[in-house]
């Protein structure tokens, strides 16, 4: 029974997938139009309710003149609620940034101390470890391999020609022939 559980496969074909896929992109892509719309709409139904339209066909320049001067201190009003509300949230925001600080503060009031390396034997730590249980002294050095210095000294001691003696000897068609017999062995 267990095995049946893990062994379920989907019961929907790979192309039904695809197909469920691409109309929930087609969806969804509709949506974002739609919201978009939506969204444009609405900004013009604010406006048109916020700042309607001026008529100022028929009118004298006295009466633009008033006209510019209310519209001016419509503006001069906005631009000072535009201003107390960057000044309120510049203040929120510093006071966002102090209560983070004393909340890091008030976290973390240790000092950490200065760490020092301190070199310690493994004798030493098994006996922490396992007390005064602890008998067999552990030699780590002992357990290494040995290497002898002859063989190293030998592999040193290669034959070292002067490797112009080897070009000119080589150099040429007694060279090449040279290297054709060494290719096919002793000659008979």
């Amino acid at each position: 029974m267990p095995d049946q559980v893990q062994e379920q496969k989907s019961k929907i074909s790979a192309s039904r997938k695809l197909m469920l896929k691409s109309l929930m992109v087609a969806k969804a892509k509709e949506e974002i139009e739609q919201e978009t719309v939506d969204k444009e709409e609405e900004k013009e139904r604010y406006l048109a309710e916020r700042a309607p339209p001026l008529q100022t066909g028929g009118m004298s320049f006295a009466e633009l003149q008033e006209l510019c001067q209310e519209l001016h201190a419509k503006v001069d009003v906005v631009d000072e609620e535009r201003y107390d509300i960057e000044v309120k949230v510049m203040h929120n925001t510093r006071e966002i940034k102090d209560l983070n600080i004393k909340v890091l503060d008030l976290r973390g009031k240790f000092k950490r101390p200065n760490l020092r390396r301190v070199r310690v034997s493994a004798d030493a730590i098994l006996r922490s470890l396992l007390g005064s249980k602890h008998k067999v002294s552990m030699d780590l050095r002992t357990n290494l391999k040995s290497v002898k210095k002859e063989d190293t000294e030998k592999e040193k001691t290669v034959e070292v020609s002067d490797w112009r003696k080897n070009v000119e000897a080589m150099s040429g068609m007694e060279g090449r022939k040279k290297m054709f017999d060494a290719a096919k062995g002793p000659a008979p």
